[in-house]
């Protein structure tokens, strides 16, 4: 029987595997905890501080929003809802230029596949081995992992056919006339910031196009400037049917966004989607504000150069130290030598926050993209220092 807890932490449900810091302010790439302890944050709130923490444009924008009106739902037009999705598509490739908000990348996702199967009229999806799209019940039915699939086997949701990572003969095979979609992301984030072969997304393209399957990007992780160009699909120069985005879409206010081309938009009328909150005023202007701030900064500018940055100097450290490094823009994964978990650890104690991954061996960083050349040199410098 659950009983009442007079403690704020005995309340929480304890789903999370927290790490060791109770921030309460940030400021750019640092956050500061309650003993006024300095943190290097090179997680970002799980790739979700794209301008940093508490960007002042972002900040302004919420907080002037919120003081006109905090929120209305979509029964009424707004227009920053409308000028968002102007700006949002501006920035997608052709002919991606139809936008629908919602809350979450799981939520985002859902609408996906919904789309797909719309357009279709099938039911089965295809996903790769090591992919990440969500807890909700759909999504889990396309996420690796046994206990996953359980969640939405006991719902009695259709698994998807789940394919080895860049293996086209196996996509080939999978694609049959009951497939709505391929789920990837061009960039695995949970499995260790796997980026795909341009030439297995090329294949996948050509594969949909010729089977009437849409081809679905789950840029929830790898998007929004992470991968040092705004869109994954641009980095890769393959375009998707549809394409997810989140996490860092309004630097830590809940959005997301469905971006879709016209044909698959065609067959929706009104009803077909909806979401309370998507698109509310106050998550507009923080996205705005956001998109903003990657123009003006030359934050894409910036993801490629620290991103280069990262890469070479992880390499410089050793074979016998940094095996590999992959992944795209400020989405990297160092593959060590060493258990990622006993790294991450260490460089909890010289206050630097990084990430593992279902991949043991991975240590995981998702830095904001203003992350500064100096500061991926304190980064690298304690890095060299733990891995001694």
């Amino acid at each position: 029987m659950l009983t009442a807890n007079p403690t704020l932490d005995g309340a929480l449900l304890p789903v999370y595997a927290q790490l060791p810091v109770r921030p309460v302010r940030g400021r750019g790439s640092w956050l500061e905890d309650e003993n006024g302890e300095r943190w290097l944050d090179a997680y970002g709130g799980h790739a979700v501080a794209s301008t940093g923490h508490c960007h002042p444009v972002v900040v302004r924008a919420i907080a002037e929003q919120a003081a006109e009106l905090l929120f209305y739902s979509t029964a009424l037009a707004h227009p920053l809802r409308e000028r968002l999705a102007t700006e949002l598509t501006a920035r997608c490739p052709h002919p991606l230029s139809k936008v629908f908000f919602c809350n979450s990348g799981a939520e985002a996702n859902e609408n996906a596949l919904h789309l797909a199967r719309r357009l279709t009229g099938r039911s089965l999806c295809v996903s790769l081995q090591g992919g990440w799209h969500g807890r909700t019940v759909a999504t889990l039915a396309v996420t690796d992992g046994e206990k996953y699939r359980a969640g939405a086997r006991a719902a009695g949701i259709p698994l998807s056919r789940q394919i080895p990572v860049n293996d086209l003969h196996a996509l080939e095979r999978a694609l049959d006339a009951d497939v709505a979609a391929l789920l990837v992301e061009p960039v695995q984030g949970m499995a260790g910031a796997r980026d795909l072969s341009p030439d297995f997304l090329r294949g996948a393209r050509a594969l949909c196009d010729q089977r009437n399957v849409l081809l679905i990007y789950d840029e929830v992780q790898c998007g929004v400037g992470r991968t040092g160009h705004f869109t994954a699909a641009e980095s890769f120069a393959v375009v998707p049917d549809v394409l997810t985005m989140a996490k860092g879409l309004a630097s830590g206010f809940p959005m997301a966004a469905v971006v879709t081309t016209p044909r698959v938009a065609a067959h929706l009328s009104v009803g077909d989607l909806g979401s309370t909150f998507g698109g509310g005023p106050t998550a507009c202007a923080a996205a705005l504000a956001t998109l903003a701030v990657i123009t003006d900064e030359r934050l894409l500018d910036n993801v490629r150069l620290v991103s280069e940055q990262l890469r070479r100097g992880a390499l410089a450290l050793g074979p016998t130290r940094v095996v590999g490094v992959q992944g795209r823009g400020l989405l990297l994964g160092l593959r060590l030598q060493r258990p990622a978990a006993e790294v991450q650890q260490a460089l909890l104690k010289k206050r630097v926050l990084t990430g593992t991954a279902s991949d043991a061996q991975v240590l995981r960083l998702m830095p904001p993209l203003s992350f500064s050349t100096a500061e991926a040199e304190l980064l690298l410098a304690a890095l060299a220092e733990v891995l001694q």
